[in-house]
């Protein structure tokens, strides 16, 4: 088994789209919290920017992820990102250090 691991994704509303990308980002907490592995899932938006959202995970394990990255409601999201998003999703994968 690795490491648990943090990812933190940025994404960015198409101008017109904040709100529906909101909508569709809060639709995954739940479902991602009741997968086993994940340890935190936290949806945040930009004070600055409403059309900046970040999602800050934490994971047992790679393979939980990988998991995590398997499921249909995030394949569907997946599909609909060209419609919504104005750049690629900016994934970054963090382990902890102490």
């Amino acid at each position: 088994m690795s490491d648990p691991l943090t990812l933190v994704v940025f994404s960015r509303a198409k101008p017109g789209k904040e709100e529906e990308l909101g909508q569709r980002l809060l639709a995954l907490v739940e479902p991602s919290r009741a997968e086993e592995g994940c340890i935190s899932y936290d949806m945040h938006q930009s004070k600055e920017d409403p059309a900046v959202w970040m999602a800050y995970e934490n994971w047992r394990s790679e393979d939980d992820l990988a998991r995590h990255f398997e499921q249909p409601y995030l394949k569907a999201f997946a599909a609909l990102q060209d419609e919504l998003l104005a750049e690629p999703l900016d994934i970054r994968k963090f382990s902890l250090k102490s």
